[in-house]
C-alpha cells in the first residue's frame, strides 16, 4: 500500500462502520494511533477520558505490547488506535493531540525515540493513510485493520 492510498469507504459504509449521522461532510472519522511505555495502561485510559470530551470516541482497538524503535533501553511499548469523528479539521486535530500529550506530561525535550508517557498520532483521515509509519509498522496496521473491520 502506498502513501495516500484510499480506503474502500464505500465497503467501510456497507459494513455500517460508520454511523449514517456522521456522512455529513463536516465530520472527519479518523483513526488516531496510541502509543505509551510509561505507565502504559493507566495513561491510555486517562487519554481516551480527555480524548472522549473534545471528540466522539467511536471505537478503540485491542492493545499490542512492542518493542521501542531506535532506542532500546527502555520498557517496551503499549501500541493500539482509536477511531473518532470530529468536526475539527486536520491542522486543529493535531494541535488538539499535541495538546493532551503536553497535559499528560509528554517530553518532547529528550531522545525522539525515548520514552513516553503518551504519543498520539493522525493515521487515516477519512479513508485515507496520512501517516508514512502505517507501512513501517505491522502493530499500526493491524490496530486500523481492526477498527475497520469490527
Amino acid at each position: 500500500m502506498r502513501k495516500g492510498k484510499l480506503i474502500d469507504f464505500e465497503l467501510v459504509r456497507r459494513e455500517k462502520l460508520i454511523d449514517t449521522l456522521t456522512s455529513s461532510e463536516s465530520i472527519n472519522i479518523v483513526i488516531v494511533g496510541i502509543g505509551s511505555n510509561i505507565n502504559a495502561d493507566e495513561n491510555i485510559a486517562t487519554m481516551l477520558e480527555i480524548l472522549n470530551q473534545e471528540v466522539k470516541v467511536l471505537q478503540i482497538s485491542s492493545m499490542i505490547k512492542t518493542k521501542p524503535i531506535g532506542m532500546e533501553n527502555q520498557a517496551d511499548f503499549t501500541n493500539g488506535a482509536v477511531k473518532i469523528s470530529t468536526e475539527l479539521d486536520r491542522a486543529n486535530l493535531k494541535k488538539l493531540l499535541k495538546q493532551i500529550e503536553d497535559r499528560m506530561g509528554r517530553n518532547r525535550t529528550g531522545p525522539k525515540f525515548g520514552p513516553r508517557c503518551i504519543d498520539l498520532d493522525i493515521v487515516v483521515w477519512n479513508g485515507e493513510v496520512v501517516d508514512d509509519d502505517y507501512y513501517t509498522r505491522d502493530f499500526l496496521q493491524k490496530n486500523v485493520a481492526e477498527l475497520l473491520e469490527s
